[in-house]
């Protein structure tokens, strides 16, 4: 594997999740595989769990890791192309990507939508010029459409605790206060749909994601129907696919409670990516009791990135 950008890199889905398990089980095993190889990661924005994930899985690995928070500690970059750099940006992307690829072996890329260009969002313009220009394997760690480490670390979870062969799975808009991504719900919604399960999407009217993403999914604005008997529930919050990053008013009633659980699914286990963000998206009496799976899923990230790094090691 020579990049990770979505589940389509991915060319045996199955095998990849029984590698994150495998590597769970003997984390040390490949440390091989990583001697004397060094795997930058480039932050364009914020991050807890991918960063440290991501770090801690390449360490295991024998990698050695160089973190960058670009947006902070580097030059401001010019990400146009045929243009006169006299204004604030200092160095072209160009060349800044081409120099982290002379000093890597794998390079990790982190950048956020806008959110307000939904056709410069949906090119990916930033994650495929590091793509183009710095020549060695690369791996998202978010871009602005998806994020394919968060989603496998889900499907990982869930084939780790699933307690039959084919479980429900719904996908639940939550409330918010600002516009976010459709990264992770973009990217939970192609990985469900090649796994083996019976995935299912709510939301309400108006936070439709792209069909590029959700077609043949089976998707209803009724919650408490997609809920019913669910055995995972994935809570996020999204904006608007159209009009492009729209939030709308109200709604504040999606937000997942013990009560609705009681009622349509008793046995459910509840999901979320994190950050989030308490009694708004999803209920601290959930957080905090025996449904959320919240904490063990993001401990899952850590296999989810060595199974990946693993590949693109063997692939140098």
């Amino acid at each position: 594997m020579k990049l990770f950008s979505s589940v389509n890199d991915v060319t045996d889905v199955k095998a990849l999740v029984a590698q994150a398990l495998a590597e769970k089980n003997d984390p040390f095993a490949h440390q091989h595989l990583g001697k004397n190889k060094t795997i930058s990661l480039v932050f364009l924005n914020p991050s807890l769990r991918t960063r440290m994930s991501t770090q801690k899985a390449a360490m295991n690995l024998g990698m050695n890791v160089i973190v960058l928070n670009i947006d902070k500690e580097g030059w401001a970059l010019e990400l146009r192309d045929n243009v006169i750099m006299n204004g604030t940006t200092v160095e072209h992307i160009r060349e800044a990507a081409a120099v982290m690829g002379e000093y890597s072996d794998i390079i990790g890329v982190r950048s956020f939508p806008g959110l307000t260009d939904r056709e410069e969002d949906y090119s990916e313009s930033i994650f495929n010029k590091f793509v183009e220009f710095c020549k060695v394997p690369v791996i998202s760690l978010e871009s602005a459409t998806r994020h394919p480490l968060q989603s496998l670390a889900d499907l990982v979870t869930i084939e780790e605790l699933k307690t039959k062969a084919r479980p429900k799975v719904v996908l639940t808009w939550a409330p918010h206060i600002k516009a976010l991504p459709q990264a992770v719900p973009n990217s939970f919604v192609e990985w469900m749909c090649q796994a083996d399960v019976d995935f299912v999407i709510t939301h309400p009217e108006g936070y439709a994601l792209s069909e590029q993403f959700t077609n043949g999914a089976t998707i209803t604005h009724n919650q408490d129907e997609a809920l019913k008997d669910a055995d995972f529930i994935y809570v996020k919050n999204w904006s608007a696919y159209e009009p492009y990053g729209a939030v709308t008013g109200g709604n504040e009633d999606w937000m997942l409670t013990n009560t609705k659980l009681d009622v349509l699914a008793p046995e459910a286990k509840v999901m979320h990516c994190l950050p989030v963000r308490r009694d708004l998206e999803l209920s601290s009496e959930i957080l905090d009791g025996p449904r959320s799976i919240v904490v063990h899923e993001a401990g899952n990230r850590v296999w989810a990135a060595q199974a990946v790094l693993k590949q693109m090691l063997e692939a140098l």
